[in-house]
């Protein structure tokens, strides 16, 4: 059975089904390729105001309660989330009611009210507090750690936006937005579960075949600047432990060192054996956790660390990250540490065919940014990386120009001396 089928309406919406007839459900994903890195500055965070607003009303159904008691009698239970490239609404369905649910999300897609703007703007604004301490300072290390990494681009912006910004959208912002990006070419519908393809097909038909609209625009590029690392950002914040992200700027997912950065990635997080919890937990005792994440966006991402210390593991935390990424850029990974890591990616793929939630989320996005991978593409990607295209792409990406600090926390003015220059030493 092929993983997935993939179809186009007349209208340019595209619709993938995964056929997973064990099931007793289905999970619908609807995503739009818009996000944050669509703003303008001072709108930054209309495309998050426009997915809660959604949640409003429409016109078929002219309140929130309305609209998610629907969701509810149908076995449903409607979220959303954006991120800087994409706005994903979902639910799980009965596969009895996959009609009625689409034309739920049909409604709620093509006809908002966009009612309710002040209050759900103070809704948001509250929301946004919880990255700001008591002096309205970005206490967020992902937020300040994108102002580090993409200057002047709407990449570096929340994605909730800005107090400013979200204080300036109106109902006219909000409405030219859902008329330039809610459109059926810019939109995927993600259907897994208990369905065939030719019942999704029909349904799909019959709840969207007549939304129309024009090709949206295209995100802003980012233009290529030059690295000019390494660089950190440090804010004073009253807590017991300090936030740390370090990070490496990488280029985006096309590039073709992402596989292998994919697999370092596994080699520095993702169990107890791996390194950064061997070396810096149980080996040194200098945090609870620490986690490798990889962001990749079309033309650019971030490799990146997080980790809480107490201030005065700070200096022997980072002398030891920079320590493992330094060893990545100088000594292949082993054999049998490649094989278990690998492995255990191997595992999670085959693991993630049992969540309808999650195949529906990865295909969707992934044909939403023009990035659909099958889990077969993935695991004979991954079957492939050899130890030294590994060590090519740590030498390549993990340099003094990309790398990059944030430090949140209580501070001293010679802690940040000694960790600025100790980053300044890194592979000189």
């Amino acid at each position: 059975m092929p993983e997935f089928y993939l179809d186009t309406l007349a209208n340019s919406l595209r619709l993938i089904t995964v056929e997973m007839p064990h099931l007793h459900s289905v999970e619908a994903a609807c995503t739009l390729a818009v996000g944050s890195r669509h703003e303008q500055p001072q709108l930054a965070g209309i495309s998050h105001f426009l997915e809660h607003l959604l949640f409003r009303g429409s016109a078929d159904y002219p309140s929130s309660q309305d609209l998610e008691s629907r969701f509810e009698a149908i076995g449903g239970n409607i979220n959303a989330g954006t991120d800087a490239e994409t706005t994903c609404y979902h639910s799980r369905l009965h596969p009895d009611h996959i009609g009625d649910g689409l034309h739920l999300f049909a409604s709620m897609l093509q006809r908002p009210l966009l009612k309710d703007i002040d209050i759900e703007r103070r809704i948001i604004l509250e929301e946004a507090q919880e990255d700001l301490n008591q002096d309205s300072e970005v206490i967020s290390p992902d937020q300040l750690m994108s102002g580090l990494l993409w200057p002047e681009h709407p990449l570096s912006q929340p994605t909730i936006g800005r107090p400013d910004s979200i204080a300036a959208i109106g109902a006219a912002e909000l409405s030219d937005h859902h008329r330039r990006y809610y459109t059926p070419a810019n939109a995927v519908i993600a259907l897994a579960g208990r369905i065939e393809r030719s019942a999704a097909l029909a349904a799909v038909t019959e709840a969207f075949g007549s939304w129309q609209g024009p090709p949206a625009p295209a995100a802003l590029p980012l233009i290529d600047q030059p690295a000019s690392g390494p660089a950190s950002h440090w804010v004073i914040d009253a807590d017991s432990q300090l936030n740390l992200q370090l990070a490496f700027r990488i280029p985006g997912r096309r590039n073709p060192h992402t596989p292998a950065l994919r697999m370092l990635r596994r080699v520095l997080s993702g169990g107890g054996t791996t390194r950064l919890m061997q070396r810096l937990r149980e080996n040194l005792g200098l945090t609870y956790n620490a986690e490798a994440h990889l962001s990749l966006f079309d033309d650019s991402g971030a490799f990146a660390v997080d980790l809480a210390v107490t201030p005065e593991n700070l200096l022997p935390a980072i002398t030891e990250l920079l320590t493992i990424f330094s060893e990545l850029t100088c000594e292949e990974v082993g054999d049998g540490e490649l094989a278990r890591v690998r492995a255990n990616y191997l595992f999670d793929l085959e693991f993630s065919r049992d969540h309808a939630d999650l195949l529906a989320a990865r295909y969707g996005w992934g044909l939403a940014t023009g990035f659909l991978r099958s889990l077969e593409d993935e695991r004979l990607e991954s079957s492939a990386i050899t130890p030294e295209e590994m060590l090519l792409a740590a030498q390549e990406h993990f340099t003094a120009e990309n790398l990059h600090l944030v430090v949140v926390g209580p501070y001293g003015e010679k802690d940040q001396d000694k960790v600025e220059a100790l980053l300044a030493t890194f592979r000189r």
